[in-house]
């Protein structure tokens, strides 16, 4: 498989040819913070293979210290990016990023010990189309 991918402003393009082995939505509290959000959403693999397509922004790299968690994003837009993890033996792919559709569907919530506490049945709240009146 083939997908494309990029950043919210566009200076960096990204394609991965490849399969993903997992799809996780992760809840702990580092993931919840470098994206602002209930949890995120990234897709691994150790086969598929990163190549950058279009470079015009930089890209930085966050490492947690004394911790396993990285983050890579755009530095013009703060978008996050895929990274290679543990000596580049595995990618590591925000599902957000993607531009070609995902026909995966996520494979687990991890660290629900350290859900948001507002992060409870979601599903019964309104929804609405667009941006509500």
């Amino acid at each position: 498989m083939e997908y494309h991918g990029s950043c919210l402003c566009k200076g960096v393009q990204f394609k991965i040819i490849g399969d993903f082995e997992s799809f996780y939505l992760c809840h702990c509290s580092y993931c919840r913070k470098d994206t602002g959000s209930a949890h995120a959403a990234n897709l691994f693999s150790t086969s598929a293979k990163l190549e950058w397509t279009k470079r015009d922004t930089e890209i930085s790299v966050f490492q947690l210290p004394d911790s396993r968690h990285a983050k890579a994003f755009c530095a013009t837009c703060g978008s996050a990016l895929p990274n290679l993890q543990m000596n580049g033996k595995l990618l590591v792919v925000p599902a957000g990023c993607l531009d070609t559709e995902l026909d995966k569907r996520p494979d687990a919530h991890l660290f629900i010990s350290s859900k948001a506490a507002w992060d409870e049945a979601l599903e019964e709240i309104k929804k609405f189309e667009r941006l509500p009146e």
